[in-house]
Formats: C-alpha cells, sequence, structure tokens
C-alpha cells in the first residue's frame, strides 16, 4: 500500500500513471477574460457545484499542478531515517519564517516522525520520481538505496532534491482527515539545479 502526506494520486486509476510532461504553457488571457473576448462569469459551466463527492473533488483539485517534498527525520524510536512524501506544501510566513504541510490520518509514517526535535522537508527533482515512490510505501526500509547527509540538527537531506528547509513541529491542527502541521523553520539552503518533480492530475512530470 502506498503512504503519502496528502492523496497524492489523487485522481481515478486511469490517471495514476506517470504521465507526460507538464507543458510551459497557459491558455487563455492573464486578465481573466476568455479566448473570445467575453467578461469573467458571461459563460456558465454544465457542472453542478454543489456535488461534491470525493471523485469529483480529486479530479477538479487535481488540476492545480504542485511540486512534490520528502519531509525527512529520524526515527525517536529506533534512530534510523524515516519520511513520506508530500504535494501538499506551502509557505506560510516570513516573520516568524512558517511553513505548511498536511498529512493524513491514516499515516503510519507521521507518528514516528512528529516527536522528533528537527524535520526535514526535501524539494524533489524531477529525476528522484523513484525517491518519492520509495518513501510512499508503508513498511520496510524507506531509505534503501537513497543517499543522504544530515541537515545541521541531524534530519536527512536527500541527495539530488533542489533545496532543503530544516523545521521544528509548531502547531497541528485537525482539519477532516488531515493534520495541518505548521512548522518553524531554522535552516534552509539551495541543494542541486535541475527541474522540479511536478504532481498534475495524478500523475507525476516535469516542465516540458
Amino acid at each position: 500500500m502506498a503512504e503519502h502526506a496528502t492523496a497524492l494520486p489523487a485522481t481515478g486509476s486511469a490517471e495514476r500513471r506517470h504521465g507526460p510532461g507538464v507543458e510551459r504553457r497557459m491558455h487563455g488571457s492573464p486578465n481573466g477574460h476568455s479566448a473570445s473576448g467575453s467578461a469573467p462569469g458571461a459563460a456558465r459551466t454544465d457542472g453542478k457545484v454543489t456535488d461534491i463527492d470525493s471523485a469529483r473533488f480529486r479530479s477538479v483539485l487535481g488540476r492545480f499542478a504542485t511540486g512534490v517534498v520528502a519531509i525527512t527525520g529520524i526515527d525517536t524510536a529506533t534512530g534510523r531515517p524515516t519520511g513520506l512524501a508530500a504535494n501538499s506544501f506551502t509557505s506560510v510566513s516570513l516573520d516568524p519564517p512558517l511553513v505548511a504541510f498536511c498529512v493524513a490520518h491514516t499515516s503510519t509514517t507521521w507518528p514516528r516522525l512528529r516527536d522528533a526535535e528537527r524535520l526535514c522537508i526535501n524539494i524533489l527533482s524531477e529525476p528522484q520520481l523513484e525517491v518519492c515512490k520509495r518513501l510512499a510505501l508503508k513498511g520496510g526500509d524507506k531509505f534503501a538505496d537513497i543517499t543522504w547527509t544530515g541537515s545541521p540538527g541531524g534530519s536527512p537531506v536527500i541527495e539530488g532534491a533542489l533545496a532543503w528547509i530544516e523545521v521544528s513541529v509548531e502547531n497541528q491542527h485537525v482539519a477532516g482527515d488531515h493534520v495541518i502541521v505548521v512548522a518553524r523553520v531554522h535552516h534552509l539552503d539551495k541543494h542541486h539545479e535541475g527541474e522540479p518533480l511536478l504532481f498534475y492530475k495524478g500523475a507525476y512530470g516535469s516542465f516540458a
């Protein structure tokens, strides 16, 4: 079974394959007008916005492209590195420096990470799809064949990540079937140059 901080395979099974790259192309006008020149709100959609079931919710929200991060730490019970993959990551505040990510209640890895003094958020690069898939698995040695070095606080900085952010858990807020984790930033740096690993419509990809 797969484990993610949020439901990365968010759409139906037909979209869970590794799809084509995301193109650097935007459709429509940046001022909000349609291609025909009509004003925003002039056209009506056919779908009923009130029909919100899980499949519809995932399908619509899956059209928002995100990056992918690996949240890593040292298991306080075993002293071994562990981690999980997430696409629900965002900056929150500059003063104080805060970030946030979401974790599903069903995660078996988060209970092993949340009590660690420091965690490391690794921004994954396009070649790191296998790293993401390994961290999404439940059970076993998630860091087998993953090369890493320690952050200033000792959390795993994964080789090949675009950047890393060392944090400590500031607050946790229950929100539906997830927990929103707000974390304070202590150290951060760029790590490698390259293209980001993206998640869009249930598939992983990169800029074309």
